[in-house]
């Protein structure tokens, strides 16, 4: 970590209802590598180079006094998103349905973009993007 930092990585908390399902989901579909398993209501993966913690609910503590922990109640309602740039998007997508992932559409073309999203057991909102300027 460098002398003026504060932070050496960042890890991005996901609540999910079924820690072996989406354990077993973000390895085997996404291809993450498990870390780290916490007696069964936490896993640490790591993910394109990035820290991924998937927790089960979890009433408020003495650090975060009025947080409750939940996964998503309406997938359709959502407060953040992941992108994935990829160099392919249809060869991305055909890879990641064969793996089981549940695609909303197929690609999409707009302009030189192509995307698609798709969503975890829990409902967290995934898109796969891929970019060929015209």
């Amino acid at each position: 970590m460098k002398k003026d930092s504060y932070a050496s990585a960042i890890t991005t908390i996901l609540v999910v209802s079924d820690i072996k399902q989406s354990t077993q989901w973000y390895t085997e579909v996404l291809g993450a590598e498990l870390y780290r398993a916490y007696g069964g209501d936490s896993v640490v993966l790591q993910f394109l180079g990035q820290w991924l913690l998937l927790v089960t609910s979890g009433a408020p503590t003495a650090d975060k006094p009025a947080t409750y922990m939940n996964p998503p109640k309406n997938e359709d309602d959502m407060s953040h998103a992941f992108t994935l740039r990829v160099e392919d998007c249809e060869a991305s997508y055909v890879l990641l349905k064969g793996r089981g992932a549940s695609f909303i559409t197929p690609p999409v073309k707009n302009g030189g973009e192509t995307r698609c999203f798709f969503r975890d057991p829990d409902g967290h909102l995934f898109e796969i993007s891929a970019y060929a300027p015209g």
